[in-house]
Order: structure tokens, then sequence, then C-alpha cells
């Protein structure tokens, strides 16, 4: 059971293709790092795709780069954010372009995100762009104005179902932005022209002038020259619900000459908020990019544990307090894993469970049967709780839930405990079986502090308890605090972690 946006119900997936599913996500537009908001989409379709794979389904997944078009207001409206940037930074688009896309893909990599199957530049697409748009000029869809070709969404008799759009009370408000001569407060630029006292820093020449893309045509070009003119899902994050995601499906619409939207799936993930319930923007200057979160000392997998703890179609805010509790779970996780992997030792289905993260979109029989062929008949109840989970829309707290019980089972045998886990993190991607709990000590950007100097602090507060020296104790667990590092102490001794800057 998948949530589809078209319609805004709750119903059972069915492909087109029993065996192979087509998955289209929105990516980013590269004139900026993405902020942790923007990386709650891809966590979110990588979720979907592991367990469209754990279902037995290939999946061709498309994430296009927007590298041209996309304006600083997403209706239609303002600068090229690309040309944008490259004037504020004195660099060319192209640098920006190049710089700012291995960015996004480093981050993807840094939350264990499985890489698409194909990567869709936009400005390498724009001669098929410029047919798609003679195609709708053909259809009768687009008027030209001053500064660019306009669709008439007037044309499409379901335009604005998607995002259950109020176009009577558009038209009674009648504040048409754009240009003189628009028709329809909705219509929307398939293409604009260059300004005719200036060159554009990214224009192609088209039967009606030199210009570029506007940024929804993009979608719909590369999305259908890979997926084909009706695919499975099409994903993105909430805020193209209302706008970007109905012009995309008019211009399916319009230039397949049907009332299909182009996908048959539209899923959404909501927002992340920070804790006045406000959406990261970069355009306030209010977000944080997945380095701030290292360079506070918190590890890329800890922020994913984050995310997974929430339904995606649900506002999660943000808070240090809740990351820094997402950490010890996380660590507490990894702790009894490492347990769990010594007392089973080297073991092949282990070598197989780890090679989920060679997937580029085959499914994941092979490695389930895998886990599954040792697995004890009486604990096949968490497998099914697992699959029962991720079936009800990606619900993966509750995936948690029972991973946390097989974790603090206290009769499973180790193997039997190690399989499961395998198993639930083939959809939580989370590298429970490869991760160590010393990998999420990072040391935050401002210490000051060197390892070694806690390590002689956390020997001097030992030798002093050891006195009963408790005055002294305190002080040296002072000392620490104020550096930034939290101590705990237990039967095989004095562990430590940095604290959280801001929780």
């Amino acid at each position: 059971m998948l949530f589809n946006s078209y319609g805004r119900e709750l119903s059972e997936f069915v492909p087109i293709d029993p065996e192979h599913v087509r998955v289209y996500s929105c990516g980013p537009t590269v004139y900026n790092y993405a902020h942790i908001g923007n990386l709650r989409a891809y966590v979110f379709v990588d979720t979907l795709r592991r367990t469209l794979a754990w279902k037995g389904h290939d999946v061709t997944h498309v994430i296009n780069i927007t590298d041209v078009g996309h304006l600083t207001s997403d209706a239609d409206e303002g600068d090229d954010k690309m040309e944008k940037a490259a004037e504020q930074q004195k660099r060319t688009v192209w640098d920006i372009a190049a710089h700012y896309t291995e960015a996004f893909q480093r981050d993807l990599g840094r939350l264990n995100i499985m890489s698409p199957s194909i990567w869709s530049k936009a400005t390498d697409h724009i001669q098929e762009m410029i047919a798609f748009a003679q195609k709708l000029e053909d259809q009768g869809v687009t008027y030209t104005l001053e500064d660019g070709v306009y669709f008439d969404t007037s044309k499409v008799a379901s335009y604005g179902k998607l995002g259950l759009l109020d176009l009577e009370g558009q038209e009674a408000g009648k504040r048409v932005s754009g240009p003189d001569g628009k028709r329809n407060p909705s219509d929307f630029a398939v293409w604009r022209f260059s300004p005719t006292d200036k060159q554009r820093l990214m224009e192609w020449h088209t039967p009606w002038g030199i210009g570029a893309p506007g940024w929804h045509l993009e979608c719909s070009v590369m999305s259908t020259k890979y997926l084909g003119k009706m695919f499975d899902i099409h994903t993105g994050g909430i805020d193209h619900r209302q706008v970007h995601h109905c012009n995309e499906i008019a211009q399916n619409q319009a230039h397949a000459c049907t009332d299909h939207p182009g996908a048959n799936w539209w899923m959404h993930n909501e927002f992340l908020v920070l804790r006045d319930s406000e959406k990261m923007s970069k355009s306030k200057g209010n977000f944080l990019t997945l380095q701030t979160l290292v360079d506070r000392g918190i590890h890329p997998l800890v922020y994913r544990l984050f995310l997974l703890t929430a339904s995606y179609r649900s506002n999660l805010e943000f808070t240090w307090e809740a990351l820094d509790g997402s950490r010890a779970n996380l660590r507490r996780m990894l702790l009894r894993v490492r347990r769990l992997r010594d007392e089973v030792g080297p073991a092949d289905w282990l070598r197989i469970a780890s090679e989920a993260k060679y997937q580029s979109g085959g499914p994941f029989t092979y490695i389930r049967n895998a886990l599954c062929a040792g697995l004890d008949r009486a604990l096949t109840g968490y497998v099914n709780a697992l699959d029962q989970a991720i079936s009800n829309d990606l619900h993966t707290p509750q995936v948690l839930v029972k991973l946390g019980e097989i974790l603090d089972h206290k009769k499973m045998p180790a193997e039997q405990a190690l399989r499961l886990v395998a198993l639930y993190d083939l959809v939580l991607g989370l590298n429970l079986l490869v991760t160590d709990p010393a990998d999420l000590a990072l040391r935050p950007a401002s210490a000051t502090i060197s390892d070694e100097e806690i390590t002689a602090l956390i020997a001097q507060r030992t030798e002093a308890r050891k006195a009963k020296d408790f005055a002294a104790s305190d002080r040296l667990r002072d000392q620490l605090a104020t550096a930034g590092v939290a101590i705990k102490d237990g039967p095989t001794g004095t562990e430590w972690e940095w604290v959280v800057a801001g929780a």
C-alpha cells in the first residue's frame, strides 16, 4: 500500500510491469549545497527503492540534475538560480553546476543512499526539450509572448488535480504574475527568451528565438525519455506538489494527447521544520547542510536514522536534542550488533548480506533468501512484521520498533538475531553490520581538546575515584564536559563521546 498524491488515497501499488518498476525523482537545482531538508526527499526515495527491491522488483531510478531554468520563484518569477549564483560567486555557471552536483552526490553517498540507475542533467537534453515544446505548440496548447513561450493551462481539463488547485478562485482574483498578455494565472513558461539588451550565461537557439528552457519542461522531457510516457512512480518534496508537478502533468497530458498524468503514482515527502515550525529555506538563510552536522560531530547515518523515526508523510521537527537521541540509539544498536558479530564469527551469509550496497537497481531476492535460509521458523514472524510495516506506506517507525525488540531479546541465539538485523537493514540502510560504534565519535570542528588529552584526563579521573577523591573526580568530569566531552562509567571502564553542539 502506497499513498498516491494524485487523488490523495492509500491503495495497493501494482507496477505496470510486474517485475520492473520505473521511478523518477526530482533532483536538486545545483546552485548551492543541499540542505538537510532537501536530503529528506532522497532518504525517502531510497527507502522506497529498498522496499521495491525487498519485494523482488528490478528498479530503474532516474534523478535529474537541474543546471538551468529554475527561477528564484517556483511560480515563474525572478532570476535563474544558476546564473544568479554564478554572478554572486564570480565563477562560470558550468563550474557552479559541477561543484554543487559533486557535493550533492557526495552527500547521498554519506547517507548510504543508493545511486540512481541514471543521473540525468538538464543541459544534456536541450534538443529534446525544444522538440517537446514544438510538439506542444503543434497541439495548440502554447502561445508566445514578448519574453517566452507559455503553456495555456485552460487547454487541459484536469489541470491542477494533483494540487487540488482552486482555478476558479485564481481567476476571480485575477492576479496574473508575469508579462502582459498572460491568459491565465496558472500559465507557465515552457521556454524563456534571452533579454534583448544582454546575453544570458546559458542560452540556445530555437525556432522561437534565443533562450533557455522552463524548469517544468525539463522534468517532463527527461522522465518520458528514460521511463516512457507512462511509468510507475514520480517522487519529490511536498513543495513540488502544487506548482511544479501540476505543470509537469499538464505538459505530459498535452504532449501524449491523453488524460494520463505520466506517472501512475505521485509521491511526496513532507517538510523538515525548525523548532519554530518554519521550513528550511536557502532564500531565507535558515538552513543546515549535512556538513554542518558533521562539523558538530554528527555522523550522517545518525541523521538517516533520525529521518526514519517518522513517516515520510509527516512534518518532522528538527532539534539538536532529537538528533542526539538518534545518535545514542544508533550507538546502542551498533554495540549490540558488534557483540552479536563477535559471538557469531565469520560466516558466508554475512558477506552476502553486505553485498546489498552494490545493488544498482536489482531485487534483494537472492540476499533475502540467503539470510532467511538459516532462520528458525519460530522467528519468521519478525520477517513478516518487517514486510507488513514497509508494505504499509513505508512505515519505518514500526520497523525500528521491531528491530529494537530483536536487539533487546535476551534468549534469541546470536546468529538468528544477526540474520534478522541484516534483513531489517536491507530496508533501513543504516549499515548496521559494518559500522563500528567508534565511527559515530566524529570530532566536532569546534573541538579544542585532543583525543590524547581526553584519555589522559579520564585516566586522572579514574585514579581520583580509586583514591575516593570525589571532588577531583567531579572537577575532571566538568573539565571534560566544558570541552564538549561526555563520559559514562560502566563495568568495562569509562567511555566517552562528543556532545552534540546545540543539544
